[in-house]
């Protein structure tokens, strides 16, 4: 079995977040979703896991860091072009998330990002294929 990964995010209005990244496109496992979390299905194997506040504090004993003032993490999706950088991008802003950073053309590697509504800085890359390593 492949590895998954579960990124755990702390929200403040879970119907809210759901209804932002739905805009953009994700879908949600309902499976393990309910009023206190929401499974957002990123990749095959990937999941973001959206928490609304008082239920991930359950998790740990530290405080949870306000991404809207602090960088907690920053969470780097890749895309199959430059086009759907900026497309997700541009859905995004329209869905009242903002763009905390100028895109950036290196040539081979093309990005671009967004803050979600709870501040948490979401990065959007594309490389081009032919710049890559060859897999060992």
């Amino acid at each position: 079995m492949h590895k998954q990964i579960f990124v755990n995010l702390p929200v403040k209005d879970l119907a809210r977040s759901r209804a932002f990244f739905s805009s953009l496109g994700f879908g949600f496992n309902p499976q393990f979703s309910n009023e206190d979390a929401a499974c957002m299905i990123i990749g095959e194997n990937i999941f973001a896991m959206l928490l609304v506040e008082r239920f991930f504090e359950g998790f740990t004993s530290k405080p949870i860091a306000d991404a809207r003032e602090v960088t907690e993490v920053l969470t780097c999706l890749s895309c199959e072009s430059r086009e759907e950088v900026d497309a997700l991008v541009a859905k995004a802003l329209a869905a009242g998330g903002r763009a905390p950073n100028p895109k950036q053309d290196h040539g081979f590697m093309y990005g671009h990002g967004f803050e979600d509504l709870d501040g948490h800085v979401w990065e959007l890359s594309w490389m081009d294929p032919a710049a890559l390593p060859p897999h060992a």
